[in-house]
């Protein structure tokens, strides 16, 4: 089998999936203009990664209450530190950095909605 895509129900879709498309250079690919709002996007090498809807019938995580080890959205990132600081810019929070023994270097950032988005500089690509 084959991952398609991630999905997590999110109150505010359209300003998360502007920043996302603004900050991280994702794209949408597919998105339903009414409720509830499910969009797609894809990252730069044009593969579906994310789903974001909005239905209030349904649990949506408050993403502020949980460690970001419990979820957290994962970039490859060139250069962790320069990437840290931009988002930072642009309303992303940090919350903890980890330097490997093997070179690579993570950073967790939660989003402006309070989601952990994580930077991955390694030096062993996956």
């Amino acid at each position: 089998m084959v991952f398609e895509h991630f999905a997590l129900n999110i109150k505010e879709v359209n300003a998360v999936v502007d920043w996302y498309v603004s900050n991280l250079h994702l794209t949408v690919v597919s998105a339903q203009k009414e409720a509830p709002f499910m969009t797609f996007l894809a990252d730069t090498t044009g593969r579906v990664v994310m789903e974001l809807y909005y239905r209030p019938d349904e649990h949506s995580t408050n993403f502020v209450n949980q460690h970001p080890l419990t979820f957290h959205v994962a970039f490859v990132s060139e250069n962790a530190q320069l990437d840290r600081e931009r988002l930072e810019k642009v309303g992303a929070s940090f919350f903890e950095e980890v330097k490997k023994e093997d070179g690579s270097h993570l950073v967790m950032l939660r989003d402006p909605w309070g989601m952990p988005l994580q930077l991955c500089q390694r030096t062993v690509k996956f």
